[in-house]
């Protein structure tokens, strides 16, 4: 039965890694398997419409992604010529968000799978033996999850995603957490250990050559009862600290990366962990810090991993749940001063929390507001979602202190995007005024001025000062009225000779996604100059 025709869909939506599910799919039918011919596209590529199609995989990944997911479906309709029987659908926002999807009516009898493909293929995609469903007798074959990643398809796109020359794979799945705000729970369930990762990059290595790094997906390696083992796997690999791929004149660095994180509370309690994580080359070292009642334990981890020559790291920090703006602050400020005190050197990335069923990001936390996140987004959006652990460059982007952070904040956003101009040039009598003007207004009156800013687009902020009486608020709701596009392109103009401070963390070591492309922005770019700040 081989030599049917396989379409794999990705929607078009911008990510860092490339799709390990229809990767495995990929290896199930291609040449080392059921030798069928697979084609991978990534958004809509209208030339698949012109070929008949024996079952179409879509993949999903951010569930506030869902406008595009949509879109991709619909697509994959389409090129089944309304056969929904042969489109599977797949992947996070799919599992996550598995009933929205399920009662959708324009997509009944599509198959919509929940979780992980760890049974033998037939059971896991729910194939009909009596409709003599194609492969629906392979009952009993290799779970697809099991396979190695056919890194073949990723040929087929134009889409280069930024990392790409590693061994992609998992040395334990699921957690023994169970955080309310991670999907990881419902995706895999318990902590658990899988394959040999010298099978895995064996495999990979045999069928798609030597692969300069090692990216491991686990979501908590350190609860793992093989965590010893694993990482001597690792090392026995070749993956220890120094390590180089020859390719070519010049030698490449190696490097492992658990993406996901390892988790401080477990790290902190001996110091085993992060002795042997000092074994390898791991970088960076990513450590979650998602609230303040974490501190302890994050503090020490750092310490303690500074002890073992480790002395990259990054971290991952929650925001919009029940903290505060505050608390985020504090949790950078912290940084920052670790960077100071111990000569390393910690990226921060915020993550925008937003539930994990929720189709877009709308979601406003208990003690932030919708004015309060857009503005982050711009900060953020400047910095290129990065925080530095440099003093001077924090200070400048985010405050001098967690009153200055929630000050910052409530600017008005043209002042945020043109912050140079504002504070030190063309615009800095305006500003002055601004701020005189601001500090004036009681709490309860900046509580009101947050409801108002937050209750609008900003197209509508000119409306405002008909939603209240106050006149102080009605007074600084002026400086809020955006600046019309010509006004910023002269300001641009004008900023053009100014030095630019970038941030320089390599791409593979960003997170996934930070919320920096949500388009609440729509101008070209953010100014947020560093002028004569260091990192």
């Amino acid at each position: 039965m081989a030599n049917k025709n396989i379409l794999l869909i990705e929607p078009g939506y911008k990510n860092k890694y490339p799709p390990l599910g229809l990767m495995k799919i990929a290896q199930y039918h291609g040449v080392h398997g059921k030798k069928d011919r697979v084609r991978f596209i990534k958004g809509e590529d209208r030339s698949v419409l012109d070929e008949a199609w024996d079952r179409i995989y879509v993949t999903t990944l951010f569930s506030f992604e869902f406008d595009m997911i949509t879109r991709a479906i619909n697509f994959a309709k389409e090129a089944a010529n309304e056969q929904t029987d042969k489109v599977f659908v797949g992947g996070i926002a799919a599992s996550l968000m598995h009933e929205r999807f399920v009662e959708n009516d324009d997509w009944r009898g599509i198959r919509f799978i929940k979780g992980l493909l760890g049974q033998p293929p037939a059971i896991s995609l729910r194939l009909d033996d009596f409709s003599e469903e194609l492969y629906a007798d392979d009952r009993s074959g290799t779970p697809i999850e099991d396979l190695p990643p056919d890194y073949s398809i990723l040929n087929d796109i134009s889409y280069r995603y930024p990392v790409n020359d590693a061994y992609f794979g998992y040395a334990s799945r699921g957690c023994i957490r169970k955080c309310d705000f991670c999907g990881v729970p419902k995706l895999e369930g318990a902590q658990r250990d899988v394959q040999p990762l010298t099978l895995l990059v064996n495999q990979i290595r045999a069928l798609y050559g030597e692969k300069k790094d090692l990216v491991l997906m686990d979501n908590n390696v350190v609860a793992s009862a093989r965590f010893k083992e694993i990482i001597a796997e690792i090392r026995d690999l070749g993956f220890v600290p120094g390590a180089k791929l020859s390719r070519g004149r010049t030698p490449v660095q190696r490097r492992v990366d658990f993406n996901q994180g390892v988790d401080a509370r477990i790290l902190c309690k001996d110091s085993i962990f992060l002795r042997e994580l000092g074994s390898i080359c791991i970088k960076p070292l990513r450590i979650a810090f998602d609230h303040l009642g974490v501190r302890k334990p994050y503090e020490t981890s750092v310490r303690m991993a500074c002890d073992f020559g480790l002395t990259e790291l990054s971290n991952y920090m929650l925001y919009n749940y029940f903290d505060t703006p505050g608390d985020l602050y504090q949790r950078m400020a912290l940084n920052v001063a670790l960077n100071e005190e111990l000569g390393v050197r910690i990226w921060s990335f915020p993550m925008r929390y937003q539930p994990t069923n929720l189709p877009d990001r709308s979601h406003i936390g208990k003690h932030w507001s919708r004015y309060q996140l857009r503005s982050l987004q711009l900060i953020l959006q400047a910095t290129h979602g990065v925080v530095s652990g440099a003093p001077m460059f924090f200070k400048r982007a985010f405050g001098q202190s967690d009153e200055g952070f929630e000050c910052l904040l409530l600017r008005p956003h043209h002042y945020i995007f043109n912050r140079v101009w504002f504070e030190a040039l063309g615009g800095r009598s305006e500003f002055e005024q601004f701020e005189r003007e601001f500090s004036k207004l009681s709490g309860e009156q900046r509580r009101e001025l947050i409801v108002l800013l937050s209750s609008c687009e900003p197209r509508q902020i000119k409306e405002l000062s008909r939603s209240t009486s106050d006149t102080q608020l009605k007074r600084i709701l002026r400086y809020y009225i955006p600046i019309s596009k010509d006004e910023e392109a002269g300001i641009w103009a004008n900023q053009k000779a100014l030095q630019q401070v970038a941030i320089e963390v390599p791409e593979d070591e960003r997170v996934e996604d930070a919320g920096l492309h949500e388009p609440i922005v729509t101008r070209s770019r953010v100014h947020l100059e560093m002028r004569g700040a260091t990192q």
